[in-house]
């Protein structure tokens, strides 16, 4: 049987009433309605398609492209809740079914919610839970400081946003390391502060030491074109105002000004700095 909540990329064995069947190496098949089926193709011709159960709970391919796979995390709408439990948007006809013990909370209709998709062994169907933290693991870290990882924002906390990095483990950024807006779903990239002995991943959004440098500066440069060139920002400036104006920490600013000053592009002033004019 082919794999459910997958890509496959299959033969197309035989034109049907239906749609077209499809089959993999080992003669495995699957249908291809109707109405997904490419406007010319020929028996043989290979073709990537997604795997899911449809309404009777068969096997069913699609060359839709659904917003989460098997095993994968995704920020989705609720449509529906019912008796049984809600059911998601994920871009198919038939919406992805998140049983009550799987919610984290009670989801309520046209609410956005970050979710994992997984296969239910006991029925076989593709399901959701809105309880991610279940599905990260930081018994055996896969990350090193100073590495570069990707990131879903999962919620805010008293410290600052719980992460999901690599869509393996559970990261913290703290308040003081986060300079732009955040909420739960965004996905972005961010590196490895430290991890802890007790296997707590700090993460931050800027590129660690030196290396963090270098965008810091195009960001300024960019800015002072923007706002002709000057920018009233300087030594005394509040942390606020340098997050607000240029999304950075007043320690990256000061390290970006003066790698600008010692290149010559900037000239500091008492009230700010200004771009040198060639």
């Amino acid at each position: 049987m082919l794999a459910i909540g997958e890509f496959h990329t299959l033969e197309i064995d035989r034109d049907t009433a239906p749609g077209l069947f499809l089959k993999d190496n080992v003669g495995n098949e699957v249908l291809l309605p109707n109405k997904y089926k490419p406007e010319s193709f020929e028996i043989g011709d290979e073709i990537k398609v997604f795997v899911y159960l449809d309404h009777e709970e068969r096997p069913v391919a699609t060359t839709l492209n659904p917003y989460v796979h098997l095993d994968d995390f995704a920020f989705l709408k609720c449509v529906e809740v019912s008796k049984i439990g809600a059911f998601l948007d994920w871009g198919l006809e038939k919406h992805l079914f998140v049983p009550f013990k799987e919610q984290a909370y009670p989801m309520k209709k046209e609410e956005w919610y970050l979710v994992f998709c997984y296969l239910d062994e006991e029925t076989n169907r593709l399901v959701a839970s809105s309880k991610v933290n279940h599905f990260l693991d930081n018994s055996e870290i896969t990350v090193e400081p100073y590495e570069e990882v990707e990131l879903i924002v999962t919620n805010k906390t008293d410290l600052g946003f719980n992460v999901i990095v690599n869509k393996l483990h559970q990261g913290l950024i703290y308040h003081d390391e986060i300079f732009q807006d955040l909420k739960t779903g965004d996905q972005l990239t961010g590196w490895v502060k430290k991890t802890r002995k007790d296997n707590k991943i700090d993460i931050t959004l800027q590129r660690p030491g030196y290396r963090s440098i270098e965008p810091n500066t195009e960001t300024i440069l960019n800015e002072l074109v923007l706002n002709d060139g000057f920018l009233p920002l300087h030594d005394k400036s509040s942390p606020e105002e340098i997050k607000d104006i240029l999304q950075m920490s007043k320690k990256s600013f000061k390290k970006a000004v003066g790698t600008l000053y010692k290149k010559k592009k900037i000239d500091i002033k008492p009230n700010g700095i200004e771009l040198r004019k060639k």
